[in-house]
């Protein structure tokens, strides 16, 4: 079984920046790829971000690319989101994801418990 913690939301302006966290614990060996996932009131839940463990290659949605940064401490185990330039339509519950590079992109193997995020105007 994997674990998977996040922490970091909260409420921000627009034009501000926030950064997410994910602490991945249990059977990680059984994990290649993580990512982030968001879904807005009244909204399907919408991929955002993915990277893989080991080569560091990174994926974002067109929505968030060059304001969302996803990278890892392989060391610590976690993953980061780091986003900028937020806009209200980034409002969301952000959740983190695991899994293998066939599972990650639209069905991940482990979800997180979300994290909430408010960006106000």
């Amino acid at each position: 079984q994997v674990q998977l913690v996040e922490s970091g939301g909260g409420l921000v302006q627009a034009v501000g920046s926030l950064r997410l966290s994910c602490a991945v614990s249990g059977r990680t060996f059984s994990v290649s790829a993580m990512g982030w996932f968001r879904q807005a009131p009244g909204k399907e839940r919408e991929f955002v971000a993915a990277i893989t463990w080991s080569g560091g290659r990174t994926y974002y949605a067109d929505s968030v690319k060059g304001r969302f940064t996803i990278s890892r401490d392989n060391a610590k185990n976690t993953v980061y989101l780091e986003m900028n330039s937020l806009k209200p339509d980034d409002t969301a519950v952000y959740y983190c994801a695991a899994g293998s590079t066939a599972t990650i992109f639209r069905t991940p193997d482990y979800w997180g418990q979300g994290t909430q995020v408010t960006v106000s105007s």
